[in-house]
């Protein structure tokens, strides 16, 4: 399989500068960012958050960042967010050898889901897991590990180990991470956890209705001791 070529992101070299200088830069519709790592210095840049956006949804993990006609191959390190509405406020960019293997986030995705038994018997797909660390020269970085929950029966998981690696990729996860799971139908477990609620209460109640009943035959008891008393005094009385 041929290697994706390298997306071309062009950037413009900014002077670093505090926050004001980033709101300005956002307002223009551009993105503030740092390039660093490798052979080379420190760069910060600002670049258009539409050409942004397109290079980062390409194909690759690679981009060849071009920073005023001076091109690097790099990837993507860090993107920071704004809090409400998720757009891209900042981006960390790091220098790579294309020769040398670095390690990097992949996502996982699940397939199989039309073939698998638990989930046509009503059980859920849970995914814990959905990325994973792999070790894999820049351009030979999958854009995607796939998963597969085919055959899979309620109660059963798919472990990182399960994930078909490509060729020149290397897990750094532990291969026995649980990634999918295939749990029992969240109805039935609220179904029976009420039955059980009302099997307790029942119980509490016939236990206290059974000391209640032992309460009054204890206090007629007591009762019928004291009346045997009382005629021990009377006659007690007729001795003086």
């Amino acid at each position: 399989m041929a290697k994706p070529e390298a997306t071309v992101l062009t950037a413009s070299p900014r002077d670093p500068g505090g926050s004001r200088d980033a709101r300005r830069l956002r307002r223009e519709g551009k993105v503030p960012g740092v390039l660093y790592g490798g052979d080379g210095g420190t760069v910060a840049f600002a670049v258009d958050s539409r050409d942004l956006r397109r290079a980062l949804q390409a194909s690759g993990a690679v981009i060849e960042l071009d920073v005023d006609g001076s091109g690097s191959p790099a990837v993507l390190r860090d993107a920071q967010r704004h809090p409400v509405r998720g757009e891209i406020t900042h981006v960390d960019f790091v220098r790579v050898n294309l020769n040398v293997a670095i390690e990097a986030i992949v996502p996982i995705s699940v397939e199989g889901v039309d073939d698998c038994p638990g989930l046509r018997d009503g059980g859920v797909l849970d995914q814990p897991v959905r990325e994973v660390t792999v070790l894999a020269l820049p351009n030979e970085i999958p854009e995607t590990l796939v998963v597969s929950v085919e055959g899979l029966t309620i109660g059963e998981n798919a472990s990182l180990a399960s994930v078909a690696m490509p060729a020149g990729v290397e897990l750094v996860d532990d291969p026995e991470i649980v990634v999918a799971s295939i749990l029992a139908p969240r109805v039935e477990v609220e179904e029976t956890v009420e039955e059980e609620t009302e099997l307790i209460g029942e119980g509490e109640e016939g236990e206290e209705g059974a000391g209640e009943e032992g309460g009054e035959e204890s206090g007629g008891d007591e009762e019928s001791g004291r009346g045997d008393s009382g005629d021990g005094d009377d006659s007690g009385g007729d001795s003086d």
